[in-house]
């Protein structure tokens, strides 16, 4: 298999180090915008701040095909500020309260400071939460103010948002420790592949780029496939990995290849998109590994859209994901890179009217 280039290490680790949280979404939004711009027609975007790279075919009768990540990653908002200093946060997205504790997270102010601070918790005695475990109501932010007075002079205020504060690690030759690889993944595939693609004419429409707000309920996918409209689309995310003791069925292990996702509780995989994956994969020697998702992706939403979009999700897993770190294998990115262009290369109006139920 082809080696990951330096090139590809530097751009995992600058959108993974971003800072996106569901509906803040602005610094995903102007990197995908800079690094886009050389490779499409043009950028369009919904109200809601999706933003997607338009190539278009010289095909005047093409369909149009949407390659759909999500910008946003799970975090907190500041929801109180003590008079000793410190900061109470609420969810941003689907996270458990068992991992946070003296975690080193990141604040962002709304006029673009940043400050680090730990997780802390309130005293036993005092929790609010169950007695077995610590709620993430009882816990709180210390970003070393003394006060409340401290705090407002920082300019900290309710509705900050906060992130984990990680720096993306290369472990060993192929596995990477990295936040927000769900879904930075999405972003960076997407984009590669836009500049695999700068000298190839397509027999489609090509709509690349990514969604604001999938893990608070994918609702970002809504708005942009209604701007789009799509024929066809191909969702592109990252899913947990659970080998940490052995592959245990459909759950997904590192290194064993892109996902072949048949089912989740959002989305049944068609047996034609199934079969032309698998037919895909097969005459492109690209390793794979079926999956079975207790979550979702932004394919829930658009795979029913409209009249109905033929939609798979091109994906890869990820050990520890919606947590600060999260690992994952640079082989298995490689192999969904692979499939995606492959995939793009291959359609035309004919497949796509095949992969409709009509």
């Amino acid at each position: 298999m082809t080696q990951i280039r330096q090139e590809t290490i530097n751009m995992m680790k600058e959108l993974t180090e971003l800072h996106a949280v569901p509906g803040f979404e602005n610094e995903v939004r102007s990197y995908l915008k800079q690094k886009m711009e050389p490779y499409v027609d043009e950028i369009i975007g919904d109200n809601m701040g999706s933003i997607y790279g338009v190539k278009k075919s010289k095909n005047p009768n093409a369909k149009k095909v949407l390659i759909a990540a999500h910008m946003d990653e799970i975090g907190f908002m500041v929801t109180e500020k003590t008079k000793e200093g410190m900061l109470k946060f609420t969810p941003l997205g689907g996270v458990s309260s068992d991992v946070w504790l003296s975690q080193t997270l990141q604040l962002k102010t709304r006029d673009q400071k940043y400050y680090n601070g730990v997780v802390g918790s309130i005293p036993k005695h005092f929790r609010t939460g169950k007695e077995s475990g610590v709620s993430i109501e009882d816990m709180l932010l210390d970003v070393g103010a003394e006060n409340l007075e401290q705090l407002n002079e920082m300019g900290i205020n309710i509705g900050d948002t906060i992130v984990p504060r990680t720096d993306l690690e290369r472990l060993t030759e192929n596995r990477i420790l990295a936040k927000a690889w769900d879904n930075r993944y999405g972003c960076l595939v997407g984009l590669e592949l836009l500049e695999q693609l700068k000298d190839q004419d397509l027999d489609v429409d090509l709509y690349v780029g990514a969604n604001v707000q999938e893990e608070v309920g994918l609702r970002g996918a809504s708005a942009s496939v209604n701007l789009i409209q799509p024929d066809l689309a191909l969702v592109v995310d990252c899913s947990p990995a659970n080998d940490m003791k052995g592959h245990i069925g459909l759950s997904g292990a590192l290194g064993k290849g892109v996902l072949v996702r048949i089912l989740d509780r959002t989305m049944i995989l068609s047996e034609r998109m199934r079969d032309y994956l698998l037919e895909t994969i097969d005459k492109n020697e690209i390793n794979y590994q079926y999956f079975q998702s207790p979550g979702g992706t932004d394919g829930g939403e658009i795979h029913k859209a409209l009249t109905g979009i033929p939609t798979a999700v091109i994906g890869v897993c990820a050990r520890y994901i919606h947590t600060s770190k999260a690992i994952y294998d640079v082989r298995d990115y490689l192999n969904a890179r692979s499939l995606l262009e492959a995939i793009v290369l291959d359609l035309s109006s004919e497949k796509i009217e095949y992969l409709k139920f009509k």
